[in-house]
């Protein structure tokens, strides 16, 4: 009897396909890994400290990172996408108005990781020049849809450029030394309130 193909997603040997969804958990380990040791010991920490956090050798660190550039970029993209991505289930799951104001307060945890890339994405290495635009490429749109639910259903004004609300909070978050971060999300919340002023239901085509 001729041996029948592997299955699709299966090995030669039978072996599930698995290589591919073991090595991305691996890689989003390495990436938690390495934001926790650049917020508290900056990114300039040995990646040595990485790779033991991560539960990994140093070559794997490196096979996937040859320069802390690359590790950094990568961390702060990923950083971008987890928060982009919040968007459309925070949507699914709540009223448009909560959704924005949930997604805002899950920016602001954004924000405060990325202090801890600070040093890098600040120092002029051409390495991070495409990163202020892959910002606002992914997050933009994020905020937009949210912000364009809530002001169909007349909860919010409809004339906010997200790009602007972005800055805007970023500033709110930028805190001096001994601040309450708990005060920012207050802040934050106020900010929220504000876009209720001028809000109203959108009228219907032909109106």
């Amino acid at each position: 009897m001729p041996e029948k193909p592997p299955r699709k997603g299966a090995s030669a040997a039978g072996t599930p396909r698995r290589v591919r969804a073991d090595a991305q958990r691996n890689l989003q380990t390495l990436l938690d890994a390495a934001l926790a040791v650049f917020t508290t010991s900056g990114v300039d920490a040995p990646v040595r400290e990485i790779a033991e956090k991560a539960g990994v050798g140093i070559g794997t660190l490196y096979r996937h990172f040859p320069q802390r550039s690359d590790l950094i970029v990568a961390v702060f993209r990923n950083g971008v996408d987890a928060c982009a991505d919040a968007a459309a289930t925070l949507a699914k799951e709540h009223p448009p108005v909560e959704a924005l104001a949930r997604w805002m307060q899950r920016y602001v945890d954004f924000i405060a990781t990325k202090r801890g890339l600070a040093a890098a994405l600040y120092s002029g290495n051409p390495a991070y020049d495409s990163l202020p635009a892959y910002f606002e490429q992914r997050l933009r749109p994020a905020l937009r849809s949210l912000l364009d639910a809530a002001a169909a259903a007349g909860e919010v004004r409809g004339d906010v450029d997200p790009f602007d609300l972005l800055k805007a909070v970023a500033q709110l978050c930028t805190s001096g030394p001994g601040d309450d971060p708990a005060h920012t999300r207050r802040m934050v919340g106020l900010l929220i309130d504000g876009l209720r002023y001028g809000a109203g239901p959108t009228p219907a085509s032909g109106d």
